[in-house]
C-alpha cells in the first residue's frame, strides 16, 4: 500500500468553550446510569454527544451549529421520574440547554440533534446560565406533581440582569427577573444554584452577589476588594461554585481561589493557584476536592481535612494546594466532573480543541488520559478514479487533485472551492467514483452539484453546477453510489429516502432527479425501552449514524446506536423502456414492503423506477443486533470483473390490463458482505443476502484478535479496503493508529504458539520481526482503570510504592496477623486479558471442520509479535525457521502507531491498481491556536 502522508488538508481549530454532564453521581442504586452523557460545546457551534461506557468514551453525535453560534455554556436538566403500568420507576426525559452570544436560551432536541425551542425575553446577551438542583425524592420515594418541583434555569447577562426561566410543562419561558441591571451595568460572569432557592452570581465589579429566588431579594453582597497593584481595578469572577457542605468557592482574574462560609457568607481562606485568570473550577461530590483551570494552562488539585472542611467553626487553615499540572497546550476554558460507583472522572478542555480526563476519586493514583480532538466521522472523502480529494468544515469545501507519483513531487492542487449559502454547517457530504456529482447536507437542506473538468484552454480549475433535488428539508447523512444513480437522504428524524438520477452518456446533457422520492421504512423494532433518553418524547438510540451503498449500488444498509441494522436491496433490472417513474397506489401492502415481518395491512405507494424498486432485504430480520453501538460500516468491494453480466432490461415483463404496473421480482444473485466495528471492538463480516455472519466471522471470534488491536483505546474511525485475489484486506485506522486485518485467512489464537510472544514492537519498516525485548511484564499490562480516566500510574513512577493494608484479623490473639498488598488486589481485579474459553473452543471446532485459512493460523507467527532476546539467543535455527515461515505467505494482520492524529485516510487512484491513499494528519502543534499566556518562569 503506498501512502501518500498529507499535512496540506486544512481543518481549522475549535476551541471547546463549555462542559456539562447529564447526571453528576450515580443513581439510587448506586450504579452508573446507562444515560450517562458529557456534552462539549465548541466555538463554531458543535454539540458533541460523549458516552462515556466502560470507560470508552464513544463520540455518539454531532449537533451541529452554524456561522457565530458559539457554544458558551451547556446544562442538562431532567423531568421528574414517573411509573410505568408495572409500577416501576422510569427515570425523568434529560433535556439539553445551550447558550451562545445571544439574548435566548436554546433548547435541543436530543433525538433529532435540532433545536427544540428558543426561549425569549426583553434582556440582553446570556453570558452565563445554571440549572436548578433536582428536589430530593422523600423517604416514600415520591416527588410532588406541582411545578415548583420542575428544574428552573438562571440567566446572568451584560448588563447585569439575572433572569428566571421556567421548564415547566415542556416549555422555555420567562419566569421573572431577579435583578435589574445596575449603574454600573457589571457583566455576570457566571452564576450558580447554592440550593433550590438561593442563587450565587459572580459579577464583573469585584463582587458576588446573593439572591433568594423566591422573592428576587439580595441576601448579601461580597467584595473581593481591588485588583492587584499595577492591574485593572475591578477584579472579574469567573466562575463560583458550591460544595456539599453549603460553603462555596470562587476563581478570579487575579489567579486565586476563595473559600467561603456558606452560613454567614465570609471569606474563610484564599488560595493563589494560577499565574493568572482561574476560569472554572470543578468540586467532588463529597466536597473535599476543588480542581481549578486556567490562562496559564495549570490544572491545579486542592483538597482539605475532611474533619475540617466538614465541620464549621474551625479557624485554622483546612484547604491546601496539592499539585499543578499542565494537560493543555493553551487557556483552560471548561471544567466538568461526574463521581459514581465505577466512573470519577474530571474532565477538562480548552483552546487546545481536545479534551482530557483525569481521575477524580484515584487522582495520582492513575494517569489521565487524552479524547480524540478530531471529529469521529472523518471530513474527508475522495473520487478514487479522478484523483480528487475532498475535505470540508464548517460552510466550507474543498476539492484537491492528488497526482500520481509518476508526475514528480508536485504538490496537491486545489481544484474547487465550495462555500455554501446560509449559516448552516455543514453535516455529511458524498462524492460518486468518477467525481462526476457531489452531494453536501446541512441541518436545513441538502445540495446536489455536478464537478466537471474544464477544457484544456481554461485551466485545472473544476466547473461546478448545481442540480436540482426534490423538495427536501435537512439531512443528517447523504449517500451517493458509486455510479451516481441513486442519492440516500437520512433526515433528521431518522427517515431514510432515496431519489433516481439520471445520468446520460452525453456530457452536455445535467444530471436530474426524478421526482419524488422513495421513502424506505426501517424494521419494527422493540422500542417499549424507557429511559432518560428513550420515551414517547423520541429514541436517542435509534439514531442512524451510519449509512453505506454496496459497490454495484445494489444494496443499502444502515446502522443505529442501539446496534441494529436495517437492509433494502434493488428488485428487477433497469430497463431503460420502463417509465421513468411507476408509482401503484391500488394495492395495499405492509409497512415498507411485502417482506415486512408485521401483519398489519395499510395502503401504500408502490415505485419503480426504470423497473427497478427497493424493497427490504428478505434476510434483513436475521442479521444479529450489535454487542453496542457501531463505530464503522462499510460493504466489502468485489474483484474486477466478479460482477455477473445483468440483462439488458426486464424482458419477461409486460403491463396487462389485470396487472397494470407488473415488476421483476428479481434481487441480486451475488453476495453482499458487510463490515461492521463496535464500540467494544469487536469485528461483524455479515452476508448480507443471507443473513448470517461469514465463516471469516465465526472462526475468528474477539478472543483471536491480537492482543495490541484489543488493548486500543481509541476507537476505529474508518477503513480502506484492499481486495485482490490473493487477499482480501481491510486497512482499519483510529485517531492514533493504522490496523490491517486479511480476511482471507484466519488469526492465531493468543495461546498458539505462533502468537505467544507478545507483540510490543511498531513495525514502521517493512514487515521485519521486532526484536525489542519485553519491557512491560504482564502485570503491568493489566494495570487497566475503571474510573474512565487512564490506567494506573507504573509501578516505578508511582510516589506510593508500597500501599499496604494491615489485616488484624479476629480478636483472636494466636490468628497470625497479615499485611494485604493493594496494589496486587487491584492489578488482579482491573484485568482484563482473559478471553472467552468457550469461543475459542468453538472457533476451533469450525476451523478443523476443513474451512479455509487452517493453515494460516496454525504455521505462521502474526504480524507484529516480537520475538524476545532470551529465545532468540537460546534458538537461533528456530528464528530462522520462523522467518521463512513469514515470508511463505500473506501476513494475516498488521499495525503501526507512526501516523498521528489521523484526521481520515481514503483511497486514490482507480481499478486494478495497487492500493494508494491519501493519510491526513493534524498534529497539535500545528493548529492556529492564537497566543497564550506566558509565565514567569518560562
Amino acid at each position: 500500500m503506498d501512502i501518500h502522508r498529507s499535512r496540506f488538508v486544512p481543518y481549522p481549530s475549535s476551541a471547546i468553550n463549555a462542559l456539562a454532564f447529564s447526571h453528576t453521581q450515580s443513581g439510587e442504586d448506586n450504579e452508573d446510569p446507562e444515560c450517562l452523557r458529557l456534552a462539549v460545546g465548541r466555538s463554531n457551534g458543535n454539540i458533541e454527544i460523549w458516552n462515556p461506557v466502560n470507560g470508552a468514551w464513544l463520540q455518539e453525535r454531532i449537533f451541529y451549529g452554524g456561522k457565530d453560534r458559539s457554544v458558551e455554556g451547556l446544562a442538562w436538566t431532567q423531568e421528574l421520574d414517573e411509573k410505568d403500568e408495572q409500577g416501576k420507576t422510569v427515570p425523568g426525559r434529560l433535556r439539553l440547554f445551550s447558550i451562545g452570544y445571544s439574548s435566548s436560551i436554546t433548547e435541543w432536541d436530543l433525538a433529532t440533534g435540532l433545536p427544540a425551542r428558543h426561549s425569549n425575553g426583553n434582556h440582553s446577551e446570556v453570558w452565563s446560565f445554571a440549572a436548578q438542583p433536582k428536589r430530593k425524592t422523600s423517604v416514600k420515594g415520591s416527588t410532588s406533581v406541582d411545578s415548583d418541583a420542575q428544574q428552573s434555569l438562571v440567566a446572568g447577562c451584560a448588563d447585569g440582569t439575572l433572569v428566571l426561566l421556567s421548564t415547566a410543562d415542556n416549555e422555555l419561558r420567562f419566569d421573572k427577573f431577579l435583578s435589574r441591571s445596575s449603574t454600573k451595568k457589571a457583566r455576570v460572569l457566571s452564576v450558580t444554584y447554592k440550593d433550590r432557592n438561593v442563587v450565587l452570581a459572580g459579577f464583573a465589579d469585584s463582587m458576588i452577589r446573593v439572591f433568594d429566588t423566591r422573592n428576587g431579594s439580595v441576601l448579601r453582597n461580597i467584595s473581593l476588594g481591588s485588583g492587584p497593584p499595577g492591574g485593572p481595578k475591578e477584579i472579574l469572577v469567573w466562575k463560583v461554585k458550591c460544595l456539599s457542605n453549603g460553603d462555596f468557592v470562587s476563581g478570579d482574574s487575579t489567579g486565586d481561589i476563595r473559600i467561603y462560609n456558606g452560613k454567614n457568607y465570609s471569606q474563610t481562606q484564599r488560595i493563589t493557584g494560577h499565574e493568572a485568570d482561574v476560569l472554572d473550577l470543578a468540586v467532588s461530590r463529597d466536597g473535599s476536592m476543588i480542581f481549578s483551570g486556567g490562562m496559564d494552562r495549570r490544572t491545579c488539585f486542592y483538597t482539605c481535612n475532611k474533619k475540617g472542611g466538614a465541620t464549621r467553626g474551625n479557624r485554622e487553615e483546612k484547604w491546601r494546594k496539592v499539585s499543578h499540572k499542565r494537560y493543555h497546550d493553551h487557556d483552560v476554558k471548561a471544567m466538568a466532573t461526574y463521581e459514581g460507583n465505577k466512573l470519577s472522572v474530571v474532565v477538562s478542555g480548552g483552546i487546545d480543541t481536545q479534551p482530557v480526563v483525569a481521575p477524580l476519586r484515584q487522582f495520582g493514583k492513575e494517569l489521565s488520559r487524552s479524547l480524540p480532538a478530531l471529529p469521529h466521522a472523518p471530513p474527508l472523502l475522495s473520487a478514487p478514479d479522478a484523483r480528487l480529494l475532498i475535505s470540508w468544515w464548517n460552510c466550507e469545501l474543498r476539492i484537491w487533485r492528488v497526482k500520481t507519483q509518476q508526475d514528480g513531487t508536485e504538490k496537491p492542487k486545489v481544484v474547487a472551492r465550495l462555500a455554501l449559502q446560509g449559516d448552516e454547517n455543514i453535516t455529511s457530504a458524498s462524492i460518486t467514483r468518477d467525481g462526476a456529482l457531489l452531494a453536501v447536507s446541512t441541518a436545513s437542506e441538502v445540495k446536489l452539484f455536478q464537478l466537471t473538468e474544464p477544457k484544456p484552454a481554461a485551466g485545472s480549475s473544476l466547473r461546478i453546477r448545481k442540480l436540482e433535488l426534490p423538495s427536501t428539508t435537512g439531512a443528517r447523512l447523504v449517500r451517493l453510489v458509486a455510479n451516481g444513480k441513486w442519492l440516500a437522504i437520512i433526515t433528521a428524524t431518522d427517515d431514510v429516502y432515496l431519489a433516481r438520477i439520471i445520468v446520460s452518456d452525453d456530457t452536455t446533457d445535467r444530471p436530474r432527479a426524478l421526482h419524488p422520492l422513495v421513502h424506505l421504512h426501517r424494521l419494527p423494532r422493540d422500542n417499549t425501552q424507557r429511559d432518560s433518553l428513550n420515551g414517547p418524547w423520541g429514541h436517542y438510540n435509534r439514531s442512524i449514524t451510519h449509512a453505506e451503498f454496496s459497490d454495484d449500488g445494489a444494496v443499502f444498509a444502515t446502522a443505529d446506536l442501539a446496534g441494529y441494522i436495517d437492509t433494502w436491496v434493488v428488485e428487477g433490472h433497469e430497463d431503460s423502456t420502463a417509465p421513468e417513474v411507476d408509482i401503484d397506489q391500488s394495492s395495499s401492502s405492509p409497512v415498507g414492503d411485502d417482506e415486512a415481518d408485521d401483519d398489519e395491512e395499510i395502503p401504500t405507494e408502490r415505485m419503480s423506477f426504470l423497473g427497478q424498486r427497493w424493497i427490504r432485504n428478505p434476510s434483513g430480520h436475521l442479521l444479529p443486533r450489535l454487542d453496542s453501538a457501531p463505530l464503522l460500516l462499510s460493504f466489502q468491494p468485489g474483484l474486477e470483473g466478479s460482477t455477473p453480466l445483468e440483462p439488458n432490461g426486464n424482458p419477461a415483463v409486460h403491463p396487462t390490463r389485470q396487472n397494470p404496473h407488473p415488476r421483476s421480482h428479481d434481487i441480486p444473485s451475488t453476495e453482499h458482505t458487510l463490515l461492521l466495528v463496535s464500540a467494544e471492538h469487536q469485528l461483524y463480516h455479515f452476508e448480507v443476502l443471507a443473513g448470517r455472519l461469514s465463516e471469516w466471522s465465526r472462526r475468528n471470534p474477539k478472543s483471536s484478535y491480537p492482543s495490541q488491536f484489543r488493548r486500543l483505546d481509541n476507537p476505529t474511525k474508518g477503513c480502506t479496503w484492499d481486495v485482490t485475489e490473493k487477499h482480501q484486506r481491510v486497512w482499519l485506522y483510529g485517531e492514533k493508529w493504522l490496523f490491517m486485518f486479511d480476511l482471507a485467512h484466519d488469526l492465531p489464537f493468543p495461546g498458539s504458539v505462533e502468537a505467544s510472544n507478545l507483540a510490543i514492537g511498531v513495525e514502521d519498516q517493512g514487515m521485519a520481526v521486532s526484536k525489542k525485548r519485553k519491557r512491560a511484564s504482564i502485570k503491568e499490562l493489566s494495570r487497566k482503570s475503571n474510573s474512565g480516566a487512564g490506567g494506573a500510574v507504573p509501578e516505578n513512577e508511582n510516589l506510593v510504592t508500597k500501599l499496604r493494608k494491615f489485616n488484624s484479623g479476629p480478636s483472636d490473639e494466636s490468628v497470625k496477623a497479615t499485611w494485604i498488598d493493594l496494589n496486587n488486589a487491584r492489578g488482579a481485579a482491573e484485568s482484563d486479558e482473559d478471553f472467552d474459553d468457550k469461543q475459542q473452543a468453538l472457533a476451533t471446532i469450525r476451523r478443523s471442520a476443513g474451512q479455509d485459512g487452517v493453515s494460516f493460523a496454525s504455521n505462521r507467527l502474526a504480524n507484529g509479535d516480537s520475538l524476545s532476546d532470551e529465545k532468540d539467543a537460546g534458538a537461533g535455527d528456530q528464528s530462522e525457521d520462523v522467518m521463512a515461515q513469514r515470508k511463505s505467505g500473506p501476513e494475516p494482520w498488521w499495525h503501526t502507531f507512526k501516523y498521528r492524529p489521523i484526521l481520515g485516510m481514503v483511497s486514490i487512484g482507480g481499478n486494478g491498481l495497487p492500493l494508494e491513499v491519501v493519510l491526513v494528519e493534524r498534529p497539535s502543534w500545528d493548529l492556529d491556536l492564537g497566543p497564550r499566556f506566558v509565565g514567569s518562569h518560562e
